[in-house]
């Protein structure tokens, strides 16, 4: 072997030894990645605490504010991240003639349900709605082509579509959060740009009496896993396979 075949070698032994220890500490470090255990995000609801103060949308008001949730003022155009809507329209499979009457005239929060099964995300053509590994489920609005099929696929009618400009309808504006456009679907994200932060979510926050716990069902000492291990709960149609991760308390 000549001096320059025997320097080329040597050169390709190097790259080789380097590329083979990169390779080493890229899955050491998935390895590690992997042995970290992933939040998996959820909500309860406390029926009894939620209807202290009557007539009270601190939680609606401060996640509307937060991002920029246009008020239309009619029902057609209503945009809606939280909302209340009667006990019988949220549970009507679970209430039978026996039910209290106070049951049935009870006002229930809604919001999305960030399914573990969404089918809104199987539906969507350009990806524009997908779930996270730690249970969110997202939206990207450039992608949104406004087609609906994930509003049509939603079983807990979750999601809102923007006839109209939003802008000129927001109160006050969020500069820290995107606006949307007419044209296309919005939801709640689970305050995933606070939570990313260490904060709580918006609605989680402003309720005084502390009717909503958010928190991590992989960590057992959560105050949601622990609520969730000794208090009843239900959830919305758990018969379709969806796995929602909001759940009610009673």
């Amino acid at each position: 072997m000549n001096r320059r075949d025997f320097l080329k070698f040597t050169g390709i032994l190097a790259i080789g030894v380097a590329a083979h220890q990169a390779i080493n500490m890229l899955s050491g470090s998935d390895a590690r990645q992997s042995q970290k255990k992933r939040e998996k995000w959820a909500m309860a609801i406390s029926f009894s605490a939620c209807v202290k103060k009557e007539g009270c949308k601190a939680c609606i008001d401060a996640c509307h504010f937060i991002h920029n949730v246009p008020e239309f003022g009619n029902p057609k155009d209503e945009i809606k991240w939280i909302w209340q809507s009667p006990f019988e329209t949220v549970f009507g499979d679970e209430t039978n003639v026996f039910t209290k009457s106070m049951l049935k005239n009870l006002s229930v929060l809604c919001l999305c349900n960030h399914c573990e099964n969404p089918p809104c995300v199987r539906v969507c053509p350009t990806k524009a709605t997908w779930i996270r590994k730690d249970g969110i489920v997202m939206m990207d609005y450039h992608r949104c082509i406004g087609c609906r099929y994930c509003m049509a696929a939603c079983p807990y009618d979750a999601r809102s579509f923007n006839w109209r400009e939003p802008e000129p309808f927001i109160k006050e504006i969020n500069r820290d959060f995107p606006r949307r456009s007419k044209g296309v679907v919005e939801k709640c994200n689970f305050c995933e740009e606070r939570i990313s932060q260490g904060f709580l979510p918006a609605c989680v926050e402003a309720c005084t009496e502390r009717a909503l716990i958010f928190g991590d069902l992989n960590d057992s000492d959560s105050e949601i896993s622990r609520l969730l291990r000794t208090r009843f709960s239900i959830q919305r149609k758990p018969h379709l396979g969806t796995d929602p991760k909001v759940f009610y308390l009673f």
